[in-house]
Parts: structure tokens; sequence; C-alpha cells
């Protein structure tokens, strides 16, 4: 499986029409609790792409109005997760391959002719015909990998705010789930929440 850099980034793009890219990528991987989100986005050749970075360089206020225009212009997107009890099942790096799979698959095969995946690991497709490749840094520099990055940041960060409202003591709020000192003490103090990674170490 060949990974794409950076610097082959325009070479590559060149021989490939670039709304028939369908590009994915996943949020989530490195927190304590909650599920890993992942998104898939095919764009239009006048999508507003101005709106677009890597999700984590852009501010929540940002990425919501970013998700808003992928969701009314691009020519398809979609939004899948894996659970908790999947990542302590599968690990967390099988975990983010299977909802980027689902993510995809969530696509009308016949808007897209390839796939690029976030980072150096791509998701394998039932359907083998399709080409999937894994390009590292893409959220930095493939417009529907930083769409699909924007779309899977923004529903993780949303279902852990759902969270929060049901097990408060956690503070989802405001670390969704990452390994920060507050989350670390409330685990500590309260125990393993619902949503708790159970062979993540607090």
């Amino acid at each position: 499986m060949k990974i794409i850099t950076g610097t082959e980034y325009d070479l590559f793009l060149s021989t490939l029409d670039p709304i028939r890219i369908c590009g994915t990528d996943e949020a989530g991987r490195g927190p304590l609790a909650g599920p890993v989100y992942a998104a898939a986005a095919v764009l239009t050749a006048d999508f507003p792409f101005s709106c677009l970075d890597d999700s984590k360089k852009l501010s929540e206020k940002e990425r919501e109005e970013a998700e808003v225009l992928i969701k009314r212009f691009a020519t398809a997107w979609s939004v899948a997760f894996a659970t908790h009890h999947e990542i302590d099942r599968i690990n967390i790096l099988q975990a983010s391959m299977l909802a980027m799979k689902r993510a995809v698959q969530k696509i009308d095969r016949t808007l897209f002719s390839f796939v690029l995946a976030d980072g150096n690991k791509a998701p394998v497709l039932d359907d083998c015909s399709i080409q999937v490749m894994p390009m590292i840094k893409g959220d930095a520099l493939i417009p529907q990998i930083m769409a699909a990055s924007i779309l899977a940041k923004t529903a993780r960060d949303r279902f852990m705010l759902f969270c929060d409202r049901k097990w408060p003591q956690y503070g989802y709020a405001s670390h969704k789930g990452y390994p920060t000192a507050a989350h670390k003490a409330a685990v500590c103090k309260f125990g393993p929440s619902p949503i708790q990674r159970m062979t993540f170490h607090v």
C-alpha cells in the first residue's frame, strides 16, 4: 500500500478528478472515554473551499460554520462511529478504521472513484474494487479530508456534550473525554463512566 506524502500532493492530484475523491478522517483516537467518530465527504468543484482547514486548527465556531456549508454544498457526506465497547474489543486503531469504513460505505459508490484516508493507514472496504490510499497529513492538504475531519470532530463533540448532560460529574463538556487532569480526577473520584474505554489507563 503506497502512502502519499505532502511532497507528492500536487503531482498525485494532477492525475485525478478532485470532485471524484472521497476523503475520510476520524476524530477521537486519543480520549479515555466515548466513541471514535469518522466522516467521509465528496465535494463539488464549486464548493466554498475557503471554509476548510485541518479541524484542529479551527475554532469551535469556525468548525460549526464549516459543518453547515459542508452539509449544504457537498456532493455527499456521511458520519459514522465505533463505540467504546468496540474500541475495547478490537483496539483503537482497528476501531478507527472500522468507523472510517462505515462512513465511506454510507456514500453512494457512483459518486466517487477513489478514497483518500488521513494518516499512514487506510480502512479496508467490503468493495475491493474501490481504491483506498492513506495520506500522511491529508487533513492539512486534501479538501475532502479536511471536510471529513470537520464533520467527524463536530459530531463527536456534540455527542460528548450530550454525555455531559447525562453524567455532568465527569466534565465531558470541557475535555470531551481527553486525558486531562480534571478527567482523570473525576474517574478516580466517581469511578469509570458508562462510556469509559476500559482498555485505556487513567
